[in-house]
């Protein structure tokens, strides 16, 4: 057992009060405190790097969700993977690297619940956050639960050169599927299609999206893997192909608005083309997380899947900085803040 020293401390970011639209500087509080010694059956955590999901936008408004929203004065919630540096826990050794909801903060005390220790023959720690980590297994679960894709299949995703999106892309062309990316500009249409190899990409901030959707899948959409919502979701549900299944994974469009967005006029192609829309949660096949994770690293190792990241080196101070990246599109794959040491 080691013990921190008295001298250490810890800088966290906690909600000082809750954003309206996209979170600025003075919704966080920046605090220092000193880092307590694990007790019996705990062990300290040294944050190595912090995910940037999308998500994290909506657990700021107090209103019911899947997930509680974070406090006001409470640690912001996130993924993160760190280093143990000191342990009472007999299975969580010092300078083992874990995985765990850790917070957006240098250091963590944790007694295990829901950490994973992050298994190098698999993948790297940054790995762990993207494709091996909740990311990964989004795009996985809901594809392949959800989606059903089958070989022949056009599979459109948006968001398509994000963290789930690129993902979704690799895996639905593993299944023989057309793959149809949706990305805002030229420069990431082109990343879509020369990099992820991605079919196709359809630019949603050019005009026409709808005609230029439908250009693209002239005989519909078998499967639609939505991460955006609002117009994209409906410029979708107006080409779908009979029996499509649409799986609702996020609305990224929708995260920011200070009004409340109009649901999709297009729906009555559910009916029409009697079609599914499902959403789901990750968290509901975490009895299956072990196997889809090995799946995962087979097919990243046999380079069948890309697993893009964009790692950003910084501080913990920098969140929201790097969080608001999100909402820019400045990303590519997964985004990490980097805060290891040296």
């Amino acid at each position: 057992m080691s013990i921190v020293s008295a001298m250490t401390s810890n800088t966290a970011v906690r909600l000082a009060r809750r954003p309206a639209g996209l979170p600025v500087a003075d919704d966080w509080l920046i605090e220092t405190a000193q880092v307590p010694d694990p007790g019996p059956g705990q062990f300290v955590v040294k944050t190595h790097l912090i995910s940037l999901d999308p998500a994290m936008r909506g657990w700021l408004d107090d209103r019911p969700s899947y997930l509680p929203p974070v406090g006001i004065g409470e640690v912001m919630r996130a993924m993160t993977v760190g280093e143990v540096v000191a342990s009472q826990h007999h299975r969580f050794g010092i300078g083992s690297m874990v995985l765990g909801t850790f917070g957006v903060q240098e250091y963590a005390v944790s007694d295990g619940d829901g950490v994973t220790l992050v298994d190098s023959r698999l993948g790297t720690p940054s790995m762990y956050l993207g494709v091996l980590g909740t990311t990964g297994l989004t795009a996985y679960f809901g594809l392949m639960e959800l989606g059903k894709p089958r070989a022949g299949d056009t599979v459109v995703v948006s968001a398509a050169a994000g963290a789930v999106g690129s993902v979704v892309g690799a895996l639905a062309r593993l299944n023989g599927c057309r793959v149809v990316g949706i990305a805002g500009g030229s420069e990431k249409c082109a990343y879509v299609v020369d990099e992820l190899g991605f079919d196709i990409a359809v630019d949603y901030k050019a005009p026409g999206l709808r005609n230029a959707l439908n250009q693209a899948c002239p005989d519909g959409i078998d499967v639609y893997f939505d991460n955006v919502g609002g117009p994209v979701l409906n410029a979708a549900l107006g080409n779908l192909a009979m029996g499509a299944r649409i799986v609702i994974c996020g609305a990224i469009s929708q995260y920011n608005a200070e009004v409340p967005t109009p649901g999709p006029s297009n729906y009555m192609s559910l009916l029409v083309r009697r079609a599914t829309m499902s959403g789901f949660l990750v968290f509901d096949y975490a009895s299956e997380y072990r196997v889809a994770r090995k799946r995962l690293a087979r097919w990243v190792a046999d380079e069948r899947i890309a697993a893009p990241e964009t790692l950003v080196k910084g501080t913990v101070s920098d969140f929201n900085d790097v969080l608001l990246r999100l909402f820019r599109g400045d990303n590519v794959g997964k985004l990490i803040l980097d805060v290891t040491p040296g």
